[in-house]
């Protein structure tokens, strides 16, 4: 004869079966704004999920009970996946799926508590895509906000420190946002075209081809060119005679051009983009001085908006990359605050000094 379950036992199996029905939910959502293979794994998903909530509504029998909703994360992820569907909802579900309380629950399949598990890494491997695809742009929004932040809140508390007016403190605040903004375009446009050229160098001179056809069969170099690119010996004659045999074929990828891994993208619109991310960065700190505020008001009401600035990107950061929001913002905190700190004690310092 079989145990009856206990009220709690029951009330954890709802909450279960609610979970399980809420997170497939968020799969078919994400999936209706995705299409082909992503779309097909998002829709894998939910069929997964619809088997662990079987596996609940067996357990409760005639004891379901009038539908629940289910935990506020998942219902908020749902919520997020119904109107954006991005890389931030991806890896949001990534640290839902690492959360699963099923290998610790006895009622619990361990093939369920596995599922979970492989859904995480499922989940990974899609937000991974999207981190992909908004790699340069987030790196390029992030760092250059950042910079300005941390770089003109030291600079403007450094100078202040030494007891100067506020017009000389707003004008250094200015100074520092366009010099700054203007050495990260200038920086992000020469490093963009020099990743360019050398991919330019790096690519084989497509004049070359038209030498494939007079090569002797029995003893050409075409073999060393794939040698040269990491090809061994056996790899290289193989695909060279397999080149040879057909030049009607168009080889592009084939080892006649190197592929380029990733999208470049345009010098100038690397260099508009760092200048603008910079600026929106280096601006919060003068924003008290240009409002009219100064003295340690001043201080207090920037290091404040940086602080939320800095608490934010930190978050976006954590939720991006699969780790704990709130330690990355913390740590992202903590460096700025800390490079701010040192040059608002040297400005004091220096302050004193030639008072």
């Amino acid at each position: 004869m079989t145990t009856k379950p206990s009220p709690a036992t029951i009330r954890r199996w709802r909450k279960y079966l609610a979970d399980e029905r809420a997170e497939a939910a968020v799969y078919r959502d994400l999936a209706g704004r995705r299409t082909g293979e992503e779309r097909e794994i998002l829709l894998a998903l939910a069929e997964a999920e619809a088997r662990h909530e079987a596996h609940w509504l067996a357990l409760l029998g005639d004891q379901v009970g009038s539908p629940r909703r289910g935990d506020i994360r998942t219902r908020m992820l749902g919520w997020l996946a119904r109107r954006f569907g991005s890389v931030f909802v991806l890896a949001l579900a990534q640290r839902a799926e690492a959360r699963s309380p099923y290998e610790d629950d006895i009622d619990a399949t361990a093939t369920m508590a596995a599922d979970e598990r492989i859904h995480e890494e499922v989940v990974r491997g899609l937000a991974a895509r999207g981190r992909n695809r908004l790699s340069g742009t987030f790196r390029a929004a992030v760092f250059g906000a950042n910079d300005g932040l941390v770089s003109n809140l030291a600079l403007v508390l450094g100078i202040g420190a030494t007891g100067v007016s506020t017009p000389v403190i707003l004008a250094t605040g200015i100074a520092g946002l366009l010099a700054g903004a203007l050495s990260m375009g200038a920086g992000e446009f020469v490093s963009v075209r020099s990743q360019r050229e050398l991919l330019a160098a790096s690519n084989p001179n497509p004049e070359t081809r038209s030498a494939l056809e007079h090569l002797d069969v029995d003893a050409n170099e075409l073999s060393l060119v794939y040698r040269s690119r990491g090809m061994t010996e056996d790899e290289a004659n193989a695909h060279a005679r397999e080149v040879l045999r057909d030049l009607s074929v168009d080889h592009h990828g084939s080892g006649v051009s190197i592929d380029e891994h990733e999208e470049i993208g345009s010098s100038l619109g690397a260099a508009v983009s760092s200048f603008l991310f910079f600026a929106s960065g280096a601006i919060i700190p003068v924003l008290p001085y240009l409002l009219g505020a100064s003295g340690y008001t001043a201080v207090i009401i920037a290091a404040g908006l940086v602080g939320i600035a800095l608490l934010g990107t930190g978050a976006v950061v954590g939720l991006l990359s699969g780790g704990p929001p709130l330690k990355r913002a913390i740590r992202q905190l903590a460096i700025g605050f800390g490079a701010a700190g040192a040059t608002y004690l040297l400005g004091l310092l220096f302050g004193t000094s030639i008072g």
